[in-house]
């Protein structure tokens, strides 16, 4: 069985992260091995809700470690909107802005228009990180068959094997990211 690749262009916008995060400098790690010094690239989807801010959560906390780069994705369906997009821009900064904080890591952020799935699998072929971290609403494997999910679609058809993150019932709440 062959799979299909899909050659079509999609639009997108880098997102100018403020001029009040500080280029953080190449750490000096001697004894560390070459990819640490390096650092991963490390794809993080997001969007508004609260299970993508706690999967944002995790792997800042468990995942991301000095010299790493994070690279915020977030998918739109249309540019022409701009109350989303400037909504999304300043979360995008909020985002990098607490991933520094808390791991000390740089922060590269696009916004992308089309199907959230397609988009996260396209930018991981793009990229080739280390590791595609996606938050998931748990719901069972009928509701995700019959509704759709975007970290089921992640799943199956991304090159990078997805590290797909599963609220707790504590944890995710009923909080936005905003």
């Amino acid at each position: 069985m062959e799979t299909l690749k899909e050659q079509e262009e999609y639009n997108w916008r880098e997102v100018v992260l403020p001029s009040l995060i500080p280029i953080v400098p190449e750490p000096e790690l001697e004894r560390e091995s070459g990819e640490r010094r390096r650092g991963r690239d490390i794809i993080i989807a997001v969007d508004h809700g609260p299970n993508s801010k706690h999967a944002f959560d995790w792997a800042v906390t468990h995942l991301c470690r000095l010299a790493d780069t994070i690279h915020l994705v977030h998918a739109i369906s249309s540019f022409k909107n701009q109350i989303v997009y400037e909504m999304t821009h300043n979360l995008m900064e909020k985002l990098a802005v607490e991933a520094l904080e808390v791991a000390m890591v740089k922060t590269k952020a696009r916004i992308v228009e089309g199907d959230a799935g397609k988009i996260i699998c396209k930018e991981a072929e793009r990229l080739k990180p280390a590791a595609v971290v996606i938050g998931t609403r748990g719901r069972s494997l009928i509701q995700s068959l019959l509704q759709g999910s975007t970290s089921e679609y992640c799943f199956h058809n991304c090159k990078i094997a997805p590290i797909i993150i599963v609220p707790g019932k504590a944890e995710a709440g009923d909080e936005s990211a905003l």
